[in-house]
């Protein structure tokens, strides 16, 4: 029996980057039990025409040469050992061997710049950079994508002995060599489909230090895009914030386009949407129109149950991009001397200005005095405005000679309002007793109400007056008083202590909502469309009570 050997490492003295990358590959295919090369190229299998995706060489290569590996192959390599290997996550390990060959890419292509390769020394990621061309009468043979070869050599330069023109026009810049390399895999990635290539070589054409990389990608045909087993992902398109319900869209129709085979142009004719549309809608992602879907369905020849899967998908994402929208029109650095201004003056004296948003630039706020409870929560997490909310509503029932008893058992803006007129206490304290809450709203009426404002509300879950707050909440109606809390989002109210009672009002300010349930605390199901975005400070979803959420920004 053979006995198994690790394979020999190229020597990459002074290319660091490079030698990272390939001291990794080493460890992982050690990890993996030293798979054989035609192993691993057995895990990779065939593409849809029978050839190799990788031949055995080309993994040897991969291990052995000192050389830039090409990406799409080094993927397929590392997720076929991660998972021999047993290590989780095959898709964070190929993610991670990404980022250091992108070290390693833009190492070669700086160590380039400085000195371009030689005669005696070949390019340094030839096999990165080079495609192979597929003949005429079909697709390569099995080998032409992965035997490395040159078509040429670079001249070498002796010191001391001046170029003549034609020396110097075949000089290869390397730069130039490997980011031709990129955009003939993104091309051969787009070959399937003529259009998508056009849209593609014209943008990088119109792009004027590509001009002539563009026409050498365009008059060589490059090898069939299966042959490599993967997609480029060096011109990825950044996708949209929303997320879930637009990947799960273009999820439905890519499978059903691809199951028929159907090219850009072909759908552009049969559903009476240009090609360039449904391109732009692919590149670009965003959302298609909803007759174009209609239209899709229907050529597609869809059953009832995935035409009404396919039109719930674009409407939960078409809400979704709405909701987006509307978050990013929200106004930057308005005053909240400027947002009270723009108030009714018929509001009543308990509303509570907490926020501006909507198309006509209004303020919006709960009337403290109505609705199901007394009582109004704002939750974010660390650094979204929960104080700077508080303190707006707590100028806005001062500004109506409301009064009200603060209480801040952390550093908080609200301790700053102390002292001022209308301001019965303000507990600084991590706890509250019964006896002094219960005196600050002992004068407390209908007539002449008394707000209670808790910014960290978390903090003082389980203090004395827990059950004169829970009363504030049940019977403040009757007694003149109401509750307003702050609380982080990552310590929402969920047992049966007075902080949860606050759920009864059904309404709410999410500022910067990052988790799923955020949405029980205020009455309302929050979608995926507004959540986990980046904090924003500021800037949340407002519930008055209506079932609907409106994007407002908090005044500063």
């Amino acid at each position: 029996m053979a006995s198994v050997q690790s394979w020999r490492r190229p020597n990459l003295q002074g290319h660091p980057g490079l030698k990272k990358l390939n001291d990794e590959l080493h460890e992982l295919q050690l990890d993996a039990g030293l798979p054989s090369a035609r192993t691993i190229r057995d895990r990779i299998g065939r593409d849809a025409q029978e050839y190799w995706i990788v031949n055995h060489q080309a993994v040897l290569n991969t291990f052995q040469k000192p050389d830039l590996p090409r990406l799409g192959r080094l993927e397929l390599i590392v997720a076929v050992l991660a998972q021999v290997a047993g290590r989780s996550g095959s898709e964070n390990e190929v993610n991670r061997f990404k980022s250091l060959w992108k070290q390693a890419f833009d190492e070669t292509v700086a160590q380039a710049s400085v000195h371009p390769p030689s005669e005696a020394a070949a390019p340094a990621s030839e096999d990165a950079t080079k495609a192979p061309s597929e003949p005429e009468g079909g697709p390569p043979s099995q080998e032409a994508g992965d035997t490395d070869q040159q078509d040429g050599q670079d001249p070498s330069a002796d010191d001391g002995i001046p170029l003549d023109a034609d020396q110097a026009d075949a000089r290869i810049n390397y730069a130039e060599e490997s980011l031709k390399g990129l955009i003939i895999n993104a091309a051969q990635a787009l070959w399937d489909d003529k259009d998508a290539l056009r849209v593609f070589l014209g943008v990088v054409r119109r792009s004027e230090g590509f001009v002539r990389l563009a026409d050498a990608a365009a008059e060589r045909r490059p090898a069939n895009a299966t042959f490599y087993g993967v997609k480029s992902r060096e011109f990825e398109v950044d996708s949209s914030p929303a997320r879930l319900e637009l990947v799960m869209l273009r999820r439905c129709l890519d499978e059903h386009r691809t199951k028929r085979k159907w090219s850009f142009t072909y759908l552009g004719e049969q559903t009476g949407t240009s090609s360039d549309d449904w391109i732009h809608w692919y590149t670009h992602a965003e959302l298609p129109r909803r007759e174009a879907i209609v239209a899709f369905s229907h050529v597609a020849h869809l059953s009832l149950e995935d035409h009404v899967l396919l039109l719930g998908l674009w409407d939960a994402a078409h809400e979704a991009c709405e909701a987006q929208h509307r978050f990013e029109a929200l106004p930057d650095g308005i005053s909240f001397d400027e947002a009270w201004l723009m108030r009714d003056p018929a509001t009543p004296r308990l509303w509570a200005l907490a926020g501006v948003g909507g198309n006509g630039r209004r303020v919006y706020g709960p009337d403290l005095a109505a609705g199901t409870a007394p009582a109004f929560v704002v939750a974010g997490p660390s650094g979204s405005g929960r104080s700077t909310t508080l303190v707006n509503i707590a100028r806005a029932l001062l500004a109506t000679k409301t009064r009200i008893v603060l209480a801040a058992p952390r550093a908080s803006p609200l301790r700053e309002l102390a002292g001022q007129s209308g301001v019965v206490t303000c507990f600084v304290r991590d706890g509250i007793g019964h006896d002094e809450l219960e005196e600050a709203l002992s004068s407390a009426s209908p007539e002449e109400p008394v707000v209670v404002l808790v910014d960290d509300a978390e903090v003082l879950e389980k203090c004395e007056a827990g059950r004169l707050l829970r009363s504030v909440v049940q019977h403040g109606f009757e007694e003149g008083t109401a509750l307003v809390v702050g609380c982080r989002e990552d310590e929402l109210p969920l047992g049966f202590d007075w902080l949860s009672e606050t759920k009864k009002a059904h309404r709410g300010l999410l500022l910067s909502p990052q988790e799923r349930n955020t949405g029980d605390v205020i009455g309302i199901r929050t979608s995926d469309s507004i959540i986990g975005w980046p904090i924003s400070p500021g800037r949340g979803w407002l519930h008055l009570g209506d079932g609907e959420l409106l994007a407002v920004a908090v005044p500063e």
